[in-house]
């Protein structure tokens, strides 16, 4: 088996994107806890369904950012081929 240097590249880039991808389930579990426990505070207390909406989205789109960059580094690494 005979793998050049640029193929050995190439394969870790792979193996990389992938890994970076897995940054997704963090940021999805996370949003669903959120909004189950968001959904039960409005359950509690629906006069404050507004006020609980507005933290529960500024909180997953913080939470989000993680996963976006993630799917950015795993893009980078299979599409940009810095050494071909």
């Amino acid at each position: 088996m005979n793998i050049s240097g640029q193929e050995f590249i190439f394969g870790c880039s792979a193996i990389g994107a992938g890994l970076a991808v897995i940054a997704g389930i963090g940021p999805g579990v996370g949003q669903g806890i959120a909004a189950g426990h968001a959904a039960a505070a409005v359950g509690r207390n629906p006069g404050a369904k507004s006020d609980v909406t507005s933290t529960m989205l500024l909180g997953q789109a913080v939470a989000e950012t993680t996963g976006l960059y993630g799917l950015l580094i795993a893009m980078l690494l299979l599409f940009v081929k810095p050494f071909t």
